[in-house]
Formats: structure tokens, C-alpha cells, sequence
């Protein structure tokens, strides 16, 4: 189906590239550095057409965009050397340092041959109530309810509501549907009841072993004592923090760092904010981080890094390296910074 808003984003990247602005423009708004943000890196994903494919690069994309970084110049560098950098105003020249959140088991499978091919190390980010099965990867969920379903009853305060799934098109706004209805109308706290009762309701088992796409305990172990690897915190159960009182969100920040500490024998000290951008995480979340303890903290936010941002360590900004944009020439109008401020209703430096 035509995505208007990824037409849109695809024709300012290529009116960038092709006008040749954005080699002029990198000199001076390219920053010192950038953060790369993935999520899944597989060859063979279980729906290639699903709604969440955007969440997924191939691996080759992800050799070439590194082959790519490291031919213009950047080093990769691990996230603890990245922090310095950045607080030494990346007078050692660019760099980037690459970020994977939720610990998807082709982080592992797939995409750490690349990794070990370049020597680029990479932060993988955990949410312990992901990898214990306390706390569910929703949109996977509501993805698979609908595509089960010509149609889906939902209880909401107003009674039970019909959504149609009968089409492709009718699939894509239901899901539309169920992903407002789970993050806006429904409390953080009650999320997994709801969804449970939602499949349970219309004949789906939720209880029944589900294939997971996530590592185990075992596998996080294992990787986590790679040269390359670094494990961060993705928060206890990857929540939506501004949605939660203070009690619970400073809960989900810090007994991250317990539990992973408990499980993999060392504490971690990086955060990513589950979601990340500006409904999910605000200056009251960036204080909870830097009480907690941590060294830095990254967001969903489009943008690269600068000197400033030595100033502002918990609210760092990422390039999304996804599947809307598995193109090098787009990634590179991306690092050049002019995409930054469109993004970002004019700022350069982006925090929150």
C-alpha cells in the first residue's frame, strides 16, 4: 500500500543527493559522529511483506553501508570510546558506533559475521521482561491477530467495536487501529492483559508457545562475551516511560541495571529509551537515566552526533539504518546532516 509520508521522506533524501547539496552541506552540519540504530538484520525474515518489515535490513545492506562509512572516513568505534569522543569533540576525526535494540537473535546470527568482517563493534540493548517472556513484543502480536482474521472484536470503553481485516488494505489500518489503541487508550501496566484478552476473545492462544525471534538468557550470555559486543539496557519490561508515574519509570530504568547485572555478572551503562521519540521519552526520563547511573542514553530521535552533545549524554540522537531505506546513497544524504534539521523543525543538535 502508498506510504505518503515515506514518498515524502525518499524525495527529500533524493533531491539532497541529486542537487548535490549534500556533500557540499557535510563539512559544516556532518558532525563529529553518529550513532547507527538497527533492529532485526536478516536475510530471510518470516514475513518479508509484513507491516513490521521496516524494523529489517539485509545483511549485505549492512556490509556495504560500513564498507561504505569506513571508505569516507569514519572509524567504528565501541559506544564507551564514542562518549569520549564526543566529550573530546571528536578532535580524533569521525566516528560511529552502532546500536541494535531488543536483542533480536539475528543480531547474532546474521548480523555479527558482518560485524566481525569490519571489526565494527556494536551495543545490543535488553529488556529483561522481553527475554523472559514478562512483557511481549506487541507489534509482532497484533500483526499476527490480524493477518489470522478477516475481522477482529475489540472491547473499548465504548463497547465492542468491529475492525475489518478481510483485505490487505483493511489488514494495514486494523493494525493502524490496534497499535493506537495499545499505546494511546490502553495503560503501559495493563497492555499484556489487554492483548491477551483481545486474542483470547476472538479464538487465538497467546498462552501457546509462540516462535520467538528475540535471543535467549544462553544466547545474550554468549554474546555478550564477543570482543565486538556490548550489552546495554532496554529497560525491564520496554515500556513507554512518559506514560508511566515516576515510581514505575524509575523502576524500569534502574532494576535494568540489576537484572542484567544478575544474569550476565556485569552491570550495564548504556540505556536506549524503548520507543524513544518525543511522546515516549522527555527531560523527566533523561533525569531518571542520569540518576540511575548511567554513561549515556539514546532516543529514536533523527540526528548526528556534535560536540554539544557532550553537555547532554542521555538524550543522544541515531540514524536509522531500517528497511524503509536500504539504499547506501540515502544513508550517506543522512551522515551528510542535511536531513537533521527537517527532521527536526530546524534544530541541528538534537537531544530532546
Amino acid at each position: 500500500m502508498f506510504d505518503g509520508r515515506e514518498a515524502i521522506r525518499k524525495l527529500a533524501l533524493n533531491i539532497a543527493r541529486y542537487t548535490g547539496l549534500a556533500p557540499l552541506a557535510k563539512p559544516f552540519v556532518g558532525g563529529v559522529g553518529a550513532i547507527l540504530m538497527l533492529h532485526r538484520v536478516t536475510a530471510t525474515p518470516e514475513k518479508p511483506n509484513g507491516v513490521n518489515r521496516h524494523l529489517n535490513i539485509a545483511p549485505e545492506f549492512l556490509d556495504a553501508v560500513i564498507a561504505d562509512m569506513k571508505a569516507s572516513g569514519y572509524a567504528f568505534v565501541t559506544l564507551n570510546e564514542a562518549i569520549e569522543r564526543i566529550k573530546a569533540g571528536g578532535k580524533d576525526g569521525q566516528f560511529a558506533t552502532i546500536t541494535a535494540d531488543d536483542a533480536y537473535r539475528d543480531n547474532m546470527t546474521e548480523a555479527l559475521p558482518v560485524l566481525e568482517k569490519h571489526g565494527a563493534p556494536i551495543t545490543i540493548y535488553v529488556a529483561p521482561g522481553l527475554i523472559n517472556g514478562a512483557a511481549d513484543l506487541w507489534w509482532d502480536v497484533i500483526e499476527d491477530l490480524v493477518n489470522a482474521r478477516d475481522r477482529l472484536t475489540l472491547m473499548t470503553s465504548s463497547g465492542p467495536a468491529m475492525i475489518d481485516c478481510s483485505t490487505p488494505a483493511k489488514k494495514l489500518q486494523a493494525n493502524a487501529r490496534l497499535h493506537a489503541y495499545l499505546t494511546l487508550e490502553v495503560r503501559e501496566e495493563d497492555q499484556r492483559i489487554v492483548l491477551r484478552e483481545l486474542a483470547r476473545a476472538n479464538g487465538i492462544d497467546l498462552e501457546a508457545p509462540r516462535p520467538s525471534t528475540l535471543m535467549n538468557w544462553d544466547e545474550i550470555r554468549s554474546i555478550a562475551a564477543h570482543p565486538l559486543v556490548t550489552i546495554g539496557a532496554h529497560t525491564v519490561n520496554h515500556r513507554n516511560l512518559k506514560r508511566l508515574s515516576e515510581t514505575d519509570a524509575r523502576h524500569e530504568i534502574g532494576d535494568a541495571k540489576r537484572i542484567l547485572q544478575a544474569e550476565l555478572g556485569e552491570e550495564p551503562h548504556h540505556l536506549a529509551y524503548p520507543y524513544g521519540y518525543a511522546t515516549a521519552v522527555g527531560g523527566r526520563e533523561v533525569g531518571f537515566a542520569r540518576d540511575a547511573g548511567y554513561a549515556s542514553a539514546v532516543t529514536t530521535r533523527h540526528g548526528l552526533l556534535h560536540a554539544e552533545h557532550s553537555g547532554f549524554l542521555h538524550a543522544l540522537p541515531r540514524i536509522s539504518v531500517n528497511g524503509r531505506y536500504q539504499n547506501v546513497a540515502y544513508i550517506r544524504t543522512m551522515l551528510s546532516g542535511v536531513t537533521t534539521p527537517l527532521a527536526n523543525a530546524g534544530k541541528m543538535v538534537v537531544t530532546i
